[in-house]
């Protein structure tokens, strides 16, 4: 496997022009320079299957899946094909098209607690639209948040409790409460501090770890006990835990959930969907409520995006994807820690997260978290030809990339082993990535031009 340091000339002038012109060089600040090293390609020019080629034209086995947005696998064909078809006939258009109906109705068989949905464009916004409708349910204004998880939303009531909370009123941030995940005790203090005040509980099902003791049944019965609605966030859960969403794997039902990621394999479309009665009050026939001014988005129904989305859930409910995604994570897991343990680095580099959705862990020699030791590990791995900001399967990935990727996680460990014997700094390139919640950016985020590539 290649192991030269590549040349990412193109990138870098992309770079200067990009941070000029958009704040953070790019539109997802998990895509920004700062979370990557110095000898990373800064720009994606094609994918296909699991491979992705740079500006550059390096090419990869990818595993970030446009940050698990894509569960089969780049440009595959037959979701192209009827995003494809769609776009001749128009994207947009005055009235909805009937193509809405048709996505909604695929996706409602699907959920078996929900009755109605509402598409949207990200996450985002589904998970506020989520918080709007609980508290006009419930006429409450507080809002609890799983604090174990990283990600709801951009939108204030959820960015106001991380450390990047410029611009947003303490009002706001007041509204917010947080508990733990697998920690009942955590939502019954909650419960009992604030009684009768929150609208809603928002967590992820899961994030690797199974719920423990029926944590999320216990979460259920307290939420009704209460009278607060559960909201689960299956954007990254839905389409990989289990096709019906990891609310069917685990037995529980929500009042609300959302869905969106892997939903289009890569086309902008999610959704909230949930209970009729709660649902309703973001449409016209209730008339015993106020109404919800519930995502009214001129680009929520573009027409391409459901087909897109209509063609992946046929595809996954006809073909082994979540098996083959469970399948090649588990491979890709197994032998990954084969290499660690050869290399006497388990207290040092962890692989985390389900087979379906792995992540990994990198300490340093105390044996704390290290973004400058993750910086190397991505640094070597791309060297040897693979992208691995996460260790995300698709269904594109075979056998034979589960092998070539270990071959360039085990060249990258000894790397690793030397660096953790000599300094880190010694064998990074430029500074280290950081992380994305931090109040105040530090010189050298952007990397500066590096002339010609080292070999």
């Amino acid at each position: 496997m290649d192991t030269q340091y590549r040349s990412f000339a193109t990138s870098r002038r992309l770079r200067r022009t990009a941070h000029r012109l958009v704040p953070g060089g790019c539109h997802t600040y998990a895509k920004g320079d700062d979370q990557y090293p110095v000898l990373a390609p800064g720009f994606i020019a094609r994918g296909s299957g699991c491979r992705v080629w740079d500006a550059d034209g390096n090419q990869y086995i990818e595993y970030g899946m446009g940050n698990r947005a894509v569960g089969l696998g780049h440009a595959w064909p037959e979701v192209v094909e009827a995003a494809r078809e769609w776009l001749a006939h128009g994207a947009n258009f005055t009235r909805p098209a009937a193509i809405e109906v048709e996505c909604a109705e695929q996706f409602l068989e699907l959920i078996a607690g929900a009755e109605m949905v509402k598409f949207c464009k990200d996450g985002s916004d589904a998970t506020s639209g989520a918080m709007r409708l609980a508290r006009a349910w419930t006429g409450r204004d507080l809002i609890a948040i799983c604090t174990d998880h990283p990600f709801f939303s951009t939108d204030d009531w959820f960015i106001g409790t991380t450390p990047v909370d410029a611009g947003i009123p303490e009002v706001v941030k007041r509204l917010t409460l947080g508990f733990r995940y697998n920690d009942i005790a955590s939502v019954e203090t909650l419960f009992r501090d604030h009684p009768g005040q929150i609208a809603a509980l928002i967590l992820e099902p899961s994030r690797g770890e199974d719920p423990v003791d029926d944590f999320l049944h216990h979460v259920r019965r307290l939420c009704t006990q209460h009278g607060a609605l559960l909201v689960l966030d299956e954007m990254i859960t839905g389409f990989r835990w289990h096709l019906a969403g990891a609310q069917k794997l685990y037995g529980v039902e929500p009042d609300l959930s959302t869905f969106g990621k892997a939903m289009g394999n890569g086309f902008s479309i999610s959704a909230l969907a949930g209970k009729r009665e709660i649902m309703s009050l973001g449409g016209l026939e209730q008339t015993e409520r106020p109404r919800v001014f519930l995502l009214s988005t001129t680009h929520g129904a573009e027409t391409h995006a459901m087909a897109a989305a209509i063609a992946n859930m046929q595809i996954y409910r006809r073909e082994p994807v979540i098996e083959h995604l469970h399948r090649q994570g588990a491979a890709l897991r197994a032998h990954a820690e084969q290499a660690i343990r050869r290399h006497g680095l388990q207290d040092h580099v962890r692989i985390v997260g389900r087979s379906c959705c792995l992540a990994y862990a990198t300490l340093d020699a105390d044996g704390r978290p290290s973004q400058a030791f993750r910086s190397l590990f991505l640094q070597e791995t791309i060297r040897r030809g693979v992208l691995m900001p996460s260790l995300v399967v698709s269904y594109a990935h075979q056998d034979e990339d589960i092998v070539r990727t270990v071959d360039a996680i085990d060249g990258a460990l000894g790397v690793y082993r030397r660096a953790l014997e000599d300094g880190v700094e010694h064998h990074l390139i430029g500074r280290p990535s950081q992380v994305v919640y931090r109040r105040f950016n530090t010189p050298g985020a952007v990397p500066a031009d590096l002339g010609a590539a080292r070999a």
